[in-house]
């Protein structure tokens, strides 16, 4: 078939499809008793300039198209997973972050890698239906389900943009046999299989494809089976006496690191995305509060300035602790899972304080642990000390759980951008950006953005549309904009413009209809929540740092004579920074000078950096921090006594950002 021909067919094969895995959902209707109060705009719908297009396009061209395919299939062709081995969930979180790129940007050249993957990876099946990496004997041990999960997730996430029956009938395949082995029939406890220290959590999130199986299938099997998996979080198993009870215990607000089953961030929190997919499905509202409360508890207790939380991978009332040094801070793979999490419950519910979270995630703890190129990403993205690169868990495989995961965070923001519902769309992010969208009506009509937010916080969005149409056009105010002013066509807008909210503005558009939207971009100085006398700088989305390319380190003579300083903040904590034009280091997007005060009340200014960019040489010796004590000394403001290891899990030499060569 000519290619060019080939394309166009899977091209409207993928723009027929609603939404999918990690992005957009191609459930039918009629098999779901709740339907999303927001859904992303279709794929390929949005273009995203800008320094967080820039971002997704190196991400997507550097690392999740240049990776070689064949060592990502080799494991399941050997079948050598056993001892703990977790190489079977490295195929399905980079294809997932594929098929997000090639819905992002559907090119003939990404085409062609995701057809090699799915062609080689289904080669491997068994005939019994097994698709994994661990021996027959070794099934059910260690990661074998938590690999199937992701195996099936990539699985269908070709299906809904594709639409090839065939691949959906492999994933049935998967999932059929998975309920063989470990299905209420099979007398084995899902729950209490997998690696001990986590106690079924991770095989337990398998319930996310399986829901999502059914939402494609209708199959009973497959809700028969997700109710199944919910059931035995509340049955004593070997692993704990009173099973996980994640449901029960979200409902009671446990905190997190109390929980019954481990407190493990990432796979607890994969178990909820699961959830959301059965709430869906039944309608039941405990599934929905749950998972709503959970959230709550992650923000009150463990999300940490920048979007981020856990220490060495684990809930742990980090929020409290997050100015002190941290060992193996803020997983780049939680991150993820956290950002995935927000994205289920800004669907659902359509409150705009998910997306808020979103944002401050997106601008910080994901974007600092991606390399300056994109082909990287870091395993922990701690709050002081030096930004390191992940080493790579499998060499054979050439990747880790982070670089894995990172991508999916990255190139879930297209879903996120902006969404419709069915009085009209609301928009989430402000970047350069052209949107084709859809009315209500379905009138095809088209946005686009010109913006330099959050270097400013100066937005204009225009209208472009055949026909005058009546609907919604809902804006996103952030919670930190005290201050909003927006106008249409150079009216001020006449309703109340509240932080922390959309602001809806419906009425008949027209042809070249304009929006202006003008954010407050004051700074604020945050106080540490545990209430010490550290401190931290935030402006609008943006946290900042210190890095030692703009303030180096300062040994005992070096320091100023005055050397305590402290931020010079006015009485509402706000403080009178200053963006400068011209970044004096290349490589660091924003730099801001910062009024201090030292101790005999002279004024001075130093410079500081966005979180993002802050240490981002990826060089021993580049160090940065966030929290700051109040007063300073230079001889003391970066503190890396624990030295780069505390950034890594593997304490061989310092792990170097590797080199791949395309195939």
């Amino acid at each position: 078939m000519n290619k060019i021909v080939q394309y166009l067919l899977f091209l409207f094969a993928y723009t027929v499809s609603v939404i999918s895995v990690d992005g957009q959902n191609s459930a039918g209707t009629n098999r779901l008793k709740v339907n999303d109060k927001l859904a992303p705009a279709p794929y390929g719908s949005l273009h995203i300039g800008g320094y967080v297009g820039e971002k997704m396009d190196l991400c997507i061209n550097n690392r999740v198209m240049a990776h070689d395919i064949e060592r990502l299939v080799a494991p399941f062709q050997l079948r050598n997973d056993e001892h703990w081995g977790f190489r079977c969930e490295f195929w399905g979180k980079w294809f997932t972050s594929a098929m997000l790129g090639y819905g992002y940007s559907p090119t003939c050249e990404h085409h062609d890698v995701i057809e090699k993957a799915m062609k080689e990876l289904i080669r491997t099946q068994s005939q019994d239906g097994y698709i994994g990496t661990y021996p027959v004997e070794h099934h059910l041990k260690d990661w074998d389900i938590w690999g199937r999960k992701y195996v099936l997730l990539g699985l269908i996430a070709y299906y809904d943009q594709i639409k090839d029956e065939s691949i959906l009938h492999v994933a049935e395949q998967v999932a059929d046999h998975l309920i063989m082995e470990a299905g209420p029939e099979s007398g084995v406890n899902l729950a209490e299989t997998g690696w001990i220290g986590w106690k079924g959590l991770a095989s337990s999130s398998v319930l996310e494809p399986i829901a999502l199986l059914y939402q494609r299938t209708g199959k009973q099997k497959y809700l028969d089976f997700g109710e199944y998996i919910i059931r035995l979080w509340d049955s004593p198993n070997k692993l704990t006496p009173t099973g996980i009870r994640l449901v029960r215990e979200a409902l009671n607000q446990t905190p997190l690191w109390k929980m019954s089953g481990a407190p493990k961030a990432y796979e607890m929190m994969s178990c909820f995305e699961g959830l959301c997919e059965m709430y869906r499905i039944t309608g039941n509202r405990n599934y929905l509060n749950a998972s709503r409360l959970l959230v709550e508890s992650v923000i009150r207790d463990e999300i940490m300035l920048v979007g981020s939380g856990s220490i060495a991978e684990i809930w742990c009332n980090g929020k409290m602790r997050q100015h002190d040094p941290m060992y193996q801070g803020l997983e780049t793979c939680v991150t993820v899972t956290w950002m995935k999490f927000l994205y289920q419950m800004l669907r659902l519910s359509g409150d705009s304080k998910y997306a808020d979270q979103l944002e401050i995630s997106l601008y910080n703890a994901l974007m600092a642990s991606q390399t300056p190129k994109g082909e990287w990403w870091s395993y922990y993205t701690g709050l002081m000390g030096e930004r390191v690169p992940s080493h790579q868990q499998f060499g054979d495989v050439g990747m880790s759980c982070c670089v894995a995961n990172g991508p999916r965070g990255m190139l879930l923001t297209p879903s996120w951008a902006v969404m419709s519902s069915s009085v009209g769309i609301a928009i989430n992010l402000y970047a350069p950006m052209k949107a084709e969208l859809q009315t209500p009506r379905q009138q095809s009509f088209m946005l686009d953005m010109t913006t330099a937010y959050p270097l400013d916080g100066e937005t204009v969005i225009t209208v472009i549309i055949p026909k005058k149409e009546k609907f919604s056009i809902d804006l996103r105010i952030p919670a930190w904009s005290k201050k909003t002013v927006i106008k249409v066509n150079g009216e001020i807008f006449d309703k109340k413009v509240l932080s922390g909210s959309y602001a809806v503005i419906e009425r008949e558009w027209s042809d070249k209809d304009r929006i202006e939207i003008s954010f407050d971009m004051k700074s604020y100085v945050v106080d540490a929540p545990s209430g010490v006398p550290d401190a931290a700088i935030q402006r609008g989305p943006i946290v900042l740092a210190f890095d030692s390319r703009l303030v180096p380190f300062r040994h005992g003579v070096e320091a100023p004579p005055m050397y305590r300083y402290s931020f010079m903040k006015n009485e509402d904590n706000s403080i009178d920074v200053s963006l400068v034009s011209t970044p004096p280091v290349k490589e660091i997007w924003m730099t801001f000078q910062v009024p201090l005060l030292d101790e005999a009340g002279e004024r001075h200014e130093l410079p500081m950096c966005d979180y993002a960019s802050a240490g981002n040489s990826w060089k021993e010796g580049n160090l940065f921090r966030v929290w700051i004590p109040q007063p300073f000394d230079f001889r003391h403001l970066y503190i890396n006594n624990l030295g780069w290891s505390i950034n890594v899990t593997d304490n061989s030499p310092r792990p170097t950002i590797p080199e791949f060569k395309k195939k």
